[in-house]
């Protein structure tokens, strides 16, 4: 029998980055959040694209640049169709894509509000070591030490302490908790002789919450 528990955290951010831009109408800096909606047009047989994005403040409208002066035929067909229905997961997945944004201002505003849907994908519920797999499809500014305490119900504290003894690894280097989860990156937890190590795990399992734990055989 494994003594290791696999679980996999899925972290969706609840919100989309917002660049703080130059509002005319507000005479100065202000954030700008993405209206979810997509302007298409046409230029005989070239296509011009932008994400449409509202100043917080006023409703200003700013047009980000999806692409210009694009040829119809050069755009692969699933990515066109998404573009003429203005698909919201399209949409969302753009506002996402932080190096486009990076280009117009060097301000980029991140909410660390998340949803965690947390599976289990082996092992079992006696393990006293347990891996934790991030996925996460889209960057967030929540950092790593803070996602760690608010889903295993533990102090910040007891996180680092955790860190520093050895039972928690989360990457190389001392950092990795002060930093944003990346995509693909494993926390390992050994909580054998750990007093509240039993509630840790089921924590990071989702049970005390009353999350429906769904088994994958791999």
């Amino acid at each position: 029998m494994s003594d290791c528990l696999r679980i996999r955290w899925t972290i969706v951010p609840r919100d989309c980055p917002r660049p703080v831009l130059p509002c005319p109408t507000c005479g100065g800096d202000r954030p700008y959040h993405p209206s979810g909606k997509i302007r298409l047009n046409a230029n005989g047989k070239r296509l011009d694209a932008w994400l449409i994005y509202k100043c917080d403040d006023c409703d200003r409208t700013w047009n980000r640049p999806i692409f210009e002066r694009r040829l119809a035929a050069d755009i692969p067909p699933a990515e066109l169709a998404a573009l003429r229905s203005a698909d919201p997961a399209f949409a969302r997945r753009l506002a996402f894509d932080l190096a486009p944004l990076r280009r117009k201002t060097s301000v980029i505003l991140q909410a660390d509000g998340v949803d965690v849907e947390k599976a289990v994908l082996a092992g079992n519920a006696g393990a006293t070591t347990v891996e934790i797999l991030l996925a996460v499809p889209h960057p967030t500014g929540l950092r790593l030490d803070r996602l760690l305490s608010i889903e295993l119900g533990c102090a910040r504290g007891r996180i680092a302490k955790l860190a520093d003894d050895g039972r928690l690894i989360a990457g190389a280097g001392d950092t990795a908790l002060r930093r944003p989860p990346r995509n693909d990156q494993t926390v390992r937890l050994r909580l054998a002789g750990v007093g509240d190590g039993r509630a840790i795990i089921d924590a990071a399992s989702g049970r005390p919450r009353g999350r429906r734990i769904t088994s994958v055989d791999r």
